[in-house]
């Protein structure tokens, strides 16, 4: 049981990690209107929260089946979950509030979106290649 809990984990990761990259197209694919880039991305910040929510809880029962303490690998990994959730809720909290319309204001929230959408990457793909590396043995942590 413990097995195919860890499977769907790294299953949901996996998922989450396309979805990030998948989000990278947003600001072209609605590169000409700027109320459709604000729906997109209050749309991409629901799908965001819900799957890294289910990487977190499968993780965490993981945790508890596999009686595993707080280690600092799993600390690690829930620090890096706060991290995103902070960084994801502050940047659709920066298109809601600005003025879409201009042009030049537009734009520059594009670049921000994609910009935070890179550090997003780096961060999960981080914690991944971690994780491997700690699962064959090479980092002890």
């Amino acid at each position: 049981m413990l097995e195919e809990i860890i499977a769907a984990h790294s299953i949901l990761v996996t998922v989450f990690l396309v979805f990030l990259i998948g989000g990278l197209f947003i600001p072209s694919m609605t590169a000409k209107d700027p109320f459709a880039f604000r729906k997109a991305s209050f749309i991409y910040t629901m799908v965001f929260q819900a799957i890294a929510t289910m990487v977190v809880f499968t993780g965490m029962v993981a945790m508890v089946m596999g009686e595993h303490g707080f280690t600092l690998s799993i600390i690690l990994m829930i620090v890096v979950w706060a991290v995103l959730m902070y960084i994801e809720i502050r940047k659709y909290r920066l298109i809601k509030l600005s003025s879409v319309q201009m042009p030049e204001i537009h734009q520059m929230l594009k670049n921000a979106f994609l910009q935070i959408s890179m550090v997003q990457i780096m961060l999960v793909a981080v914690i991944v290649i971690f994780m491997l590396l700690k699962a064959r043995g090479i980092v002890a942590l």
